[in-house]
């Protein structure tokens, strides 16, 4: 373990030197001698930093790493805590809506316009204005009733869903 930290420390401080110091004569061949250094078992390299430096840092800080820990622990929950309650919150405001049928007859009425609008269209040669009035009629009428009936038992869906959350 005292390697792999070392070697953390290392790599990170290497992003560093690699920038400033790549000038230096034989600094890569250096680079490479320290970490033979580190991994030899002859050397002990990493477990002598480790126990000269990084071991007596943790130690003279393991009361400020705890607080700091329990802090992040703290924030993180109450932010978990609030992001629920603001999709909770969110969630009810949509069911209500959809529930009360604005949405549902918003988009509705969009799609019966858009529909009258296609088969009035004098341009359109489509069957659909080939098809004789009453015939016509009674399909808006059954599409009209359609989506009355879905709108119905979806908003019985939404209007059971969100009283299931709460």
């Amino acid at each position: 373990m005292m390697y792999w930290i070392i070697f953390a420390i290392f790599t990170t401080a290497e992003v560093f030197t690699d920038m400033f110091l790549c000038w230096v004569p034989f600094y890569y061949e250096l680079k490479i001698a320290f970490v033979v250094w580190l991994l030899s078992p002859y050397t002990k390299g990493s477990s002598v930093l480790y126990r000269k430096f990084v071991h007596p840092t943790l130690s003279s800080k393991e009361k400020d790493i705890d607080d700091y820990i329990c802090q992040a622990k703290d924030k993180s929950y109450d932010t978990l805590v609030i992001t629920i309650h603001g999709l909770t919150v969110m969630h009810a405001v949509v069911s209500d809506a959809a529930g009360q049928g604005v949405l549902s007859d918003r988009l509705r009425s969009f799609s019966m316009q858009d529909l009258s609008s296609y088969q009035s269209d004098p341009t359109n040669t489509d069957s659909v204005t080939t098809q004789p009035a009453a015939a016509q009629q009674r399909t808006r009428t059954m599409m009209r009733s359609k989506s009355e009936s879905y709108s119905k038992g979806e908003n019985t869906v939404l209007h059971w869903h969100a009283a299931s959350c709460y």
